[in-house]
């Protein structure tokens, strides 16, 4: 027999169904969100398109629909009763980003690639044509990068510079190869059209090496980060020394880096 306390915890009838209208409400929201911009003609998506994407009624879709249209999540074009996002869902997006900063939103992925890669975890933001670390998190039983937040390292040279400069404006190209790319290290790339070069194959894989290019015996790997407009405003990074970030680690940590880099960016707010 059911005790009456346990009895008294379980949801009432009524608790249930609006939790289950709630998740087809959002349903109906989501729907919106992903399609209405893809609708022929971007006019919005009509009411029997998202009834049938949702296997619902139009009075079920009307109904869950209307608090959307109060709050101003959704809105409803008067001549054709198409939907699509409202000023509302622009709000509660800009609240959210205002809510956020770079490092903030990093710190989880940082902390979690360096548990999993073994290594240093940079973060770093574009200061053309340098870069700033902004944020470290080492592996205690590793040695120590020289790095130290607040500080400063050429663009060209470096696995976060690199990883940044893909994506970034031709015109910051041609500010770091006007500020000169002297020679680090024996295999530091010195030469523009190596550079570019290196670029366009960073833009085709989604990630950058640094092979001993701006410390002798350093390895790095990074991915750039985006904003929720698709800019790149920072890149995460791996370092360690060559005995241990080897040529075959490089190529594991490569996707490991960008999908960590990617994870950041989604919580920013970009698309890509």
């Amino acid at each position: 027999m059911t005790s009456p306390d346990r009895a008294s915890d379980r949801p009432e009838p009524t608790t249930r169904n609006q939790s289950a209208s709630l998740r087809r409400a959002l349903a109906v929201l989501e729907h919106v969100r992903d399609h209405a911009g893809t609708a022929p003609g971007t006019g919005g998506l009509s009411l029997t398109a998202v009834a049938e994407a949702l296997e619902l009624s139009k009075s079920t879709v009307l109904r869950l629909a209307q608090p959307l249209l109060d709050t101003g999540l959704l809105a409803r074009d008067r001549e054709h009763g198409h939907f699509r996002l409202g000023p509302g869902a622009l709000a509660l997006g800009q609240a959210y980003l205002a809510g956020i900063d770079l490092r903030t939103a990093a710190s989880e992925q940082a902390h979690k690639l360096m548990r999993e890669a073994g290594g240093t975890v940079h973060l770093c933001v574009p200061d053309a044509p340098y870069i700033v670390y902004i944020d470290k998190v080492e592996n205690e039983t590793a040695v120590r990068m020289a790095s130290r937040i607040g500080s400063r390292a050429p663009m060209y040279c470096t696995a976060v510079g690199k990883a940044m400069l893909a994506w970034l404006p031709e015109d910051v190209f041609t500010l770091v190869v006007d500020a000169g790319l002297p020679t680090v290290t024996a295999r530091t790339l010195t030469d523009p059209g190596l550079l570019r070069t290196e670029l366009a194959r960073i833009r085709g894989r989604g990630y950058s090496v640094d092979d001993r290019e701006n410390e002798p015996e350093v390895r790095c790997v990074a991915a750039p980060i985006f904003d929720h407009n698709d800019i790149v405003v920072g890149a995460l990074s791996v370092s360690g020394l060559t005995s241990r970030v080897t040529a075959a680690r490089v190529r594991e940590l490569g996707p490991a880096v960008a999908g960590a880099a990617l994870r950041v960016s989604r919580t920013l707010g970009a698309t890509r």
